[in-house]
Formats: structure tokens, sequence, C-alpha cells
């Protein structure tokens, strides 16, 4: 069933039309660019044809297609330069970025295009209208062109942004913005837009009047799909290029910053915010991350990282700090940062605790807030910690994890060293190292076995602990562990591996050594 577009969301459409010329001035800014009109060229079927025009190129009577030859014979003074698409990709990927400070719900719309979900966000600049200045005032700060359509689906908005002359719409206004369009702005195959055009259906309005299923009969289900989208009569929504962060604080500076100094003074008021959102949500942040927008369009971002869920403003301070002083290159802010935002990038349950007068500190909360400075200082992957995992095989029920990503729930079983015999050894071998061992029955504990080419006379035995290999592996054999003790005193755990009469026999195994 169809669903209309809520009243409420808002999609912003930005089209840059002449991104690759305007990128290759700001690229030949510093030597000075011709006043002549710029043209990409591009090698298409063994012909130099253009790629993309400027403004004054387009006024002159050239267009995308044409051959080079024919544009020279034009325009004699034309200056032609080697069309870039990864450099074109590479400037909208960072204007998308950029683009971020205005909302969290930003995709690629290619061709250099971006589709902004600004649902909720003008109130932020003052108004819709405020919120398209100020992205009209962005994109001419970076020297870009650009035209811009808010609607109430991104089908719509794009087809106001290209095919139209953009704007701000109401859901009436957009309806009749877009009757108004050329078929072409339905963006179907060239042949079905062109038997549109030969029935005499020129516009978006008229191909609206015909009835859907006669539509659906001659070109499928693509083209009332396609209608129904660009004249808000069902709703979609974009794939943003990230999940949106669940809770967020921004600042947005009257004037640009540049010193660390200051980039932890705001930061400071950030995690205010931040904290009191997740003490009310009942979270704690595990990671945690700082978004930097400079002026000129880069982004800078700064990552925390907690072993355990936290909201302690001051902490979470001093993990950045770190972060920034142990960083290998400094945050260049360029001209400035003129937005940072901080965002919980994972969060989990974390309950008030209740404190006392007389509470003594928590040794694990002090063990936990060093491994995280000392994980901040020197790298993530330089602190580590052992996390239990879900396998009866000694090799595989434990794996080294840094603190920061390690799970804290405990192993169901888990070795005391204050009892007198530990179950199982602390240390063990990986992989198991063979050993030559004499039982005197078939299912008994060694009496003797040789290891590293010493032998070892068994006194004292316990066991066995039979370990089932794993179903789902092949080549599992199961285990009967025992632990021995030798003349000298010495500690062993050995296991024997598969069942007699089977192929091949049994083999035994030293796993570890006892303290």
């Amino acid at each position: 069933m169809k669903r209309g577009p809520s009243p409420s969301r808002r999609h912003l459409a930005v089209w840059f039309p002449f991104l690759p010329t305007e990128r290759m001035e700001r690229v030949r800014a510093t030597e000075g660019p011709p006043d002549a009109p710029l043209v990409l060229i591009d090698k298409v079927g063994g012909a130099l044809r253009l790629a993309a025009v400027d403004p004054n190129a387009l006024a002159q009577g050239l267009s995308p297609g044409m051959t080079l030859a024919d544009a020279r014979a034009r325009l004699p003074e034309l200056s032609a330069e080697a069309y870039e698409p990864d450099a074109d990709a590479g400037l909208l990927a960072r204007l998308l970025e950029d683009f971020g400070r205005f909302t969290p719900m930003a995709a690629l719309d290619a061709p250099h295009g971006l589709i902004l979900d600004v649902t909720g966000c003008g109130h932020l600049f003052g108004g819709e209208l405020d919120l398209g200045r100020a992205v009209r005032a962005r994109t001419t700060r970076l020297g870009l062109t650009a035209r811009m359509a808010m609607a109430g689906t991104p089908q719509s908005a794009r087809a106001l942004c290209r095919f139209g002359s953009g704007g701000m719409f109401t859901s009436d206004r957009a309806r009749r913005a877009i009757r108004a369009l050329p078929v072409a702005a339905l963006e179907i195959p060239d042949r079905d837009t062109q038997a549109l055009r030969r029935a005499g259906l020129k516009t978006i309005g008229e191909v609206d009047d015909r009835p859907r299923a006669s539509l659906a009969a001659r070109f499928g289900a693509v083209l009332p799909t396609r209608l129904d989208r660009l004249l808000e009569l069902e709703d979609t929504r974009i794939t943003p290029h990230r999940p949106a962060a669940s809770i967020t604080s921004d600042r947005v500076l009257l004037e640009p910053i540049t010193e660390d100094s200051h980039v932890e003074t705001v930061l400071r008021d950030l995690l205010a915010d931040v904290c009191a959102l997740l003490e009310r949500s009942g979270l704690g942040a595990r990671v945690l991350g700082l978004r930097l927008f400079r002026v000129d369009a880069g982004v800078r971002w700064l990552e925390a990282r907690s072993a355990r869920a936290t909201r302690d403003p001051l902490m979470i301070a001093r993990l950045f700090k770190e972060r920034m002083a142990a960083a290998g290159d400094p945050l260049d802010p360029g001209f400035g940062f003129d937005h940072l935002r901080l965002e919980v990038v994972r969060s989990e349950p974390l309950a008030t605790e209740q404190t006392a007068f007389d509470q003594q500190p928590s040794r694990s909360k002090a063990l936990g807030d060093l491994t995280d400075r000392l994980a901040a200082r020197l790298g993530e992957g330089c602190v580590l910690r052992i996390e239990a995992l879900n396998s009866h095989l000694p090799e595989r029920a434990t794996r080294w994890r840094p603190t920061s990503q390690a799970s804290i729930s405990k192993p169901e079983k888990v070795c005391n060293v204050a009892e007198p015999t530990p179950v199982r050894p602390l240390r063990i071998f990986d992989p198991p190292q063979p050993i030559e061992a004499i039982a005197l029955a078939p299912d008994s504990p060694p009496a003797r076995f040789r290891w590293r080419r010493v032998d070892h006379r068994v006194v004292s035995s316990e066991g066995p602990e039979r370990i089932e290999g794993e179903w789902w592996r092949r080549r599992e054999r199961v285990r009967d562990y025992y632990r021995v003790e030798d003349a000298e005193g010495r500690r062993f755990w050995v296991f024997r591996a598969g069942r007699f009469g089977e192929e091949p026999p049994p083999r035994w195994y030293l796993h570890g050594l006892f303290p």
C-alpha cells in the first residue's frame, strides 16, 4: 500500500553543475587561471570530447559531448584540461562530510550532487529559509556554484533542483511545479522518454493525467512508481553515508578557533550536554567521536574509547586530551574550526550508582581508567585484555582484545588462583605440544611420558575431564584431560586425543604447566 510523505519530512537537494571545472579552477588558482573559457576533455571512442564546461564556455555555445576540434573551431582561445573523475569524486566526498554540519542524514546524489534529510533541522538555523541561506553561503565561500531545492521527498527535491529553477517548496507548490517539468525529470531510459514525447506527453502533468494502469502496461511498473515519488504520493528514505548517532551535541562558533586549548574548552561544554543526555537515557558511552569542521571544507575526526561504559565528563576529557597529544600529526585546523560536534558512537546501559559517605574507591574503576589512558596514549592495539569466548576447547575459550573492544561479561568457568590446585593452568601451549606417554590401561592416565627429550615419572594424577570436539568442525577428536604430577613435584596438564580402536590411534599432548 502506498503512503504519502509525512508533512514534516523535508529533503534538500544540492546540485553542483560546474563542479569539475570549478575544482580545476581551485587547483590552478595559485598559477593565476586565465580568463579564457575552460573545458575538461576525455577520450571517448577514439576522439577527444568535452566532458565538462565552465559557465563562460556554456554561454558561448559549448556543451558537454562536443568534440574538442569543433570547440576550438568556435573558440580558438579555449583552455582545455584533462578530465579527472576520481578527483571530482574526492571533492564531492569532502563536501559530503562538510555538509554534515547541517544534518547528520546526508547522502551522495550522482552526478555531482548531495541529498540532505533536513527534517527537524530548520529550527536550529532560524527556519528553513535561513537553513537554505546557510547552505548557499557555505557553497559560495567554497567557491562553488550550486542550485538547491527543498521538497518533501528526495525525488521531488532532485527533480526541482536539476530540471527546474530550484527553491523552497511546500507540498502543494511542489506538486504544481513538478507537473510543469519536462518528462526528462522522470529519468527513465531514453527510449521510454522518446516514446512519451511521440505520444504527445511533454510534461509530468500530462503523464500524471493518464491512468496508472495504462502507463504500467506500456512502460512497466517503474514509470508509475517514479511518478508517484516525484509527486510526493509515495514516501521514500535516503540511505545516509553513515548512520546518525543517537546522541549528539553541536557548537557553531562565531569565530573560527585554531588552538588545542580552545578546542578543549568547547569540548568540555559538549561533554556536559552529552553526559546529561546519557544520564537521562540510562546509558553510558563506550566510544565517543569528536568531529571538527574546518572553514575550508575539511573535517577532522577524533575518537575516544573506554573499557567500560561511562558518563564521567572529566575522564572522557582526559581521554580526548591524550588522543590529541598522542596524535602523530597535529589537528591541522587550516583557517580554523567553526563547528564542533560530539557524537556517542557506541553506548551501553549504565545504572545510576548510589554513593555513600564512607564509600571506598573502586579498584576495577581505577584499573579501567588507567587502561583507557594508556590505550589513548600508546594506541588501541597496545593495551589488551583477555576476553572469554563460548567454547569448551581451552585454546578457543579466550582471546586477546583491545580493552575498549573486549566484553566485560564474566566467563562461565574461571581459574581461581587462590585455590591450592587450580582446575586449569593460567598459561597453555597453543598449539598443544605432542608427548610420548605410556599408560597402564587403555583409559588410564599416563604412568610415564617424555617431553622435550626428558622423561617424567607420574606419581599422582586427577581426571579424566572429557571434552568433546565441536561438531561443526571436522576432524575434531574427543579429549581426556588429566592433571598429573611427576616425581620431582612438577605438575602438568596433559590430554589424550581420540578413542582406542579408532584410526588414527590416540595421541598424547601436553597442553599447559601449573605453577
